[in-house]
Formats: structure tokens, sequence, C-alpha cells
């Protein structure tokens, strides 16, 4: 498995920042000596458009995987900041303690209103201590149910962004129940009385975006991943080995297409070429759409018309056969 990152260049893409540095160089000699025409340099920027359209468009899972996770990506302070107004925060399950690896609060996006759940994971080092790593604790997922309830006690949908590596695995988030602290959320939010909308702008692994990702509809950007593991762990538990991981991140096939096929998800959001980090304006507008289209879609539904397609969507998942 190649290394992910040199500086924020991932390993695809380090030919594309080559040939990018090269012309910014050329571009920068030309202002003085005059060496090069208008048209070699169009010529060359032209080859680099060719060149990014043929790595694109041939990634591995494996590849989308290091797009996913890549440091500059857009996480959920990102999308409160960029599409919330009047974001007032909810902190404190009221049990325990407030799990910042779980944003929550009232938010309006557009016109409408909305109770904002999110997972997020923070973009250094000092964040990423302070997020835990986007790993929430039994008491991030209690939180998250405590605003839910608001939610639908103001009648307000909820909208959902999941990027977690999976729920906090420690010995103290096994002594504060996590296990129970999911499963509780798994089925308030089946039968919680008001729309839910979840987006995959991450990672979703296991139960740690199950816990805040019940919804009516689920769309997850294009690079985005959804898995009952992330790829080195499942390598480590099929090969004993997570060098393995590129291996593992074709076989789980948990990425979008393969997810629509089987009906997990709804609708795929088109990220930018090479990723939302490299255009994350565009991003915010489609899932700004997605997120009011849906809304406006699902407030014309009964509250029992609501719960009746909830579960008619969660009871169509898998396909077996009897022998």
């Amino acid at each position: 498995m190649n290394k992910s990152k040199q500086g924020g260049v991932l390993t695809h893409e380090k030919e594309i920042f080559e040939h990018e540095k090269t012309i910014a160089r050329l571009k920068a000699q030309n202002q003085e000596s005059g060496i090069w025409s208008e048209s070699e340099i169009a010529s060359l920027e032209e080859k680099i458009e060719q060149l990014k359209k043929t790595v694109y468009s041939n990634l591995s899972p494996w590849e989308r995987v290091e797009i996913c996770r890549h440091v500059d990506r857009p996480r959920t302070v990102d999308y409160i900041q960029h599409l919330c107004t009047d974001f007032t925060e909810i902190h404190g399950d009221r049990l325990h303690r407030d799990d910042c690896a779980i944003i929550t609060g009232f938010a309006c996006i557009g016109e409408r209103r909305f109770m904002v759940v999110g997972q997020e994971k923070g973009c250094d080092t000092k964040s990423r201590l302070y997020r835990n790593f986007g790993m929430p604790y039994p008491e991030g997922y209690r939180k998250a149910m405590r605003a839910m309830r608001l939610a639908a006690k103001f009648s307000l949908p909820v909208l959902t962004l999941l990027d977690t590596p999976g729920a906090y695995p420690g010995l103290e988030a096994e002594e504060r129940g996590q296990g129970s602290a999911i499963a509780n959320n798994l089925w308030e939010m089946a039968r919680l009385p008001t729309p839910i909308i979840s987006i995959l702008i991450g990672e979703g692994c296991s139960g740690g975006a199950l816990g805040i990702g019940v919804s009516d509809r689920l769309a997850m950007l294009e690079h985005s991943y959804y898995s009952v593991i992330s790829p080195e762990g499942c390598a480590s538990i099929l090969w004993r080995d997570n060098t393995q991981a590129s291996e593992a991140a074709s076989a789980l096939k948990m990425h979008v297409e393969d997810l629509l096929k089987w009906g997990i998800v709804d609708q795929m959001i088109k990220e930018p070429p090479g990723g939302a980090h490299h255009d994350p304006k565009d991003v915010y507008k489609k899932v700004q759409s997605f997120i009011l289209s849906t809304a406006k879609q699902l407030s014309s539904l009964s509250v029992q018309e609501l719960l009746h397609l909830r579960y008619q969507k969660y009871r169509k998942l898998g396909a077996f056969t009897i022998a």
C-alpha cells in the first residue's frame, strides 16, 4: 500500500502536481524573458487537463479512500459554516458530558429550519485530539438523540452529516454503554416522527456511522465510503496484514455506485474532478440543493406516511436466496 499523501498531494496526483509546478515556473520566467509563446503555454495546460481526465476517471477504490481522507476535504464544521445561518449549538447529553466528536444544533439552511447533527474529525493535531478523531463516545450518540427529540418536538427536519472511522472502541466507552447507546439511536430514529436526511460527507464506518445514519433519504458524496469496517480493519482480519487495505477496499464494495445498485443509498452527489477539496464551493452548492429539495419532498408527507416509508426502506435492504 502506498503512502496516501505527500504534503497534501495524493500519490495518484503527483504527476499532475509536478506538471502544474513546471507550468507555473515557465509562466514566471516568461514574464521576465518572454521565451515561451502563449500558444506553447496553452498547449501544455491542455495536456495537463487531459492528464487530469485520465487520472481522475480511472481511480481505484483505494485512491478514492485516500481522497475521502484528504486533509483539506470539507468537514462538518465547514458545511455548517457555509450552509447554515443562525446556528445555535446544543451541548451535552445530560448524563455524563459533552462529546465534541459530534456537533448538534439548530440552524437555518436557505429559508428552512433544521436540526443539524454531524460527526467532526478535526483538521490538525490539536483539533483532532479535541474531536477524538471523529470517533464518538456513548454520550455523543445520546447528545445526538437528545437533539433529535427536540427536533421532533418542534416539528423540524433533522439533517445528519456522517464522517467517522467508527465509534470509539476504548474501555471507557464500553463501560458507559457504547453498544446500547448506538442501538437505542437505531430504535429511536426508526420511529422519530419528523423527516431525517443523511449525507455521507466522508468516512462512514460501522455502527459509528449508523448511530446517526437511520434516515428517510441517504445521499453520498461521490468519493465518500460506507462500510461495516474500514479497509485497514478488514485487511487485518482477513489477511492479518493491514498493508492489504487497498485489496480490502476493492472487495468491500463500499462506494456509492455499488450502494446505489443495492438500494442502500438514495442519491450520489457528484464531486469536482479529484475530490471535494478541489472546489468546496461547488460541493456546498450541490449539497444545499439536495437538502432543500429533499426536505420539501418529505414535508409533504404525513407522519404516518413518513414512518411507513421509512420502515419499508429498511425492510427492503439485503438480498438472500433459499437453497
